[in-house]
């Protein structure tokens, strides 16, 4: 939904500024945010570590790396002290643009770190793939005595996941409540039952989602579609059968639950089954939703939708994609080497 504010007070009071764009930021608009800042700038507004707090949250969410780098500059040019809130936001923002050592530079630089800076810190790592260090982080945040919140833990639990490290992710769950006084919530389910997936413990996630009290079964949705997809990995037919007919009755018009058994029935070669999927989704009028992705070039952020053309460099992308894959289906054709990627060639 989008919205748009405008400030016609001559106010020089930054906390209406950083309040509204913040909400630029929340709704996605992000080039908003920015052309916010700079009439800020313009009329001479004080800018405080809010307001570049604001910013970097919005960077971190499009993962637009060039524009947070000249926010950290502005920081620093402007002498905004990069206390716990400031440097938490940029931890999360080097972090969500890939830049790891950049978020452990200045975690380590930081003479002020709160339970925020731990945890974002500890979920940076996890999020990049370095189960080891966010273990050995969460270690040393125990050490100086700050307590993981909820929040901790879906990061450590998600470093487990990735790790496939099944027994600590276990311990870690059963010490939420009984350590911490910390309730696991839908997050953490997600996380244990992701891990149990990928390590092909199947009977055990199932048996984890049957056992978590709820009053609204909507809330186990996602956590079901985690245990079909971990079904299909492992090639369980039987199980995802069940498993989808069980998101079908929470929630018979999803695409998700639809879409992935009719994949796990092409995958075992049961076409007829396929087929009735399909029928089944043509008459309740179920349309997949199409996946979207960006990329960001020279500080500017694209976005891409499956199957849109109205991208302005739509004829120029596709060409390059024909030169990357033509070479790839002469290899198919030339030396009978199977690179699955040919039928690639009629989208081009």
């Amino acid at each position: 939904m989008a919205f748009k504010f405008k400030i016609t007070s001559p106010t020089k009071d930054v906390v209406l500024w950083t309040t509204t764009m913040n909400g630029y930021v929340q709704y996605n608009q992000f080039d908003e945010a920015v052309a916010l800042f700079q009439e800020m700038q313009f009329r001479r507004v004080q800018v405080d570590k809010f307001t570049v707090v604001a910013l970097l949250t919005g960077c971190a969410q499009l993962g637009a790396l060039e524009q947070g780098k000249w926010i950290h500059g502005y920081i620093d040019e402007n002498g905004i002290k990069i206390d716990a809130v400031v440097g938490t936001a940029l931890i999360e923002m080097y972090a969500k643009c890939g830049c790891i050592d950049k978020s452990l530079e200045i975690f380590n630089a930081l003479n002020e770190k709160d339970a925020a800076t731990w945890t974002s810190m500890v979920c940076a790592l996890a999020m990049n793939g370095k189960t080891s260090k966010a273990l050995e982080l969460f270690s040393k945040m125990k050490q100086v005595k700050i307590n993981p919140d909820d929040i901790t833990f879906i990061g450590v639990l998600s470093a487990c996941s990735h790790g496939g490290l099944v027994d600590e992710g276990r311990k870690l769950f059963n010490s939420m409540r009984k350590d911490y006084g910390v309730e696991p919530k839908l997050e953490h389910y997600g996380c244990l039952i992701d891990l149990l997936g990928r390590a092909g413990l199947l009977d055990e996630a199932e048996e984890l989602i049957e056992s978590i009290p709820n009053e609204n079964n909507k809330i186990i949705v996602p956590l079901y579609s985690s245990l079909l997809s971990a079904c299909r990995i492992h090639g369980n037919v039987d199980m995802s059968e069940r498993v989808a007919k069980r998101l079908w009755d929470i929630e018979s018009s999803g695409s998700s639950a639809h879409t992935l058994l009719a994949n796990i029935y092409a995958d075992a070669e049961r076409w007829e089954d396929v087929t009735k999927v399909r029928r089944r989704m043509r008459d309740l009028g179920v349309k997949k939703m199409p996946e979207c992705s960006s990329v960001e070039i020279n500080g500017i952020v694209h976005e891409f939708l499956v199957g849109d053309s109205s991208q302005p460099e739509t004829e120029k992308i596709y060409s390059m994609l024909h030169r990357f894959i033509k070479p790839l289906v002469d290899l198919e054709e030339n030396y009978g080497i199977e690179t699955e990627i040919s039928g690639l060639v009629s989208l081009c």
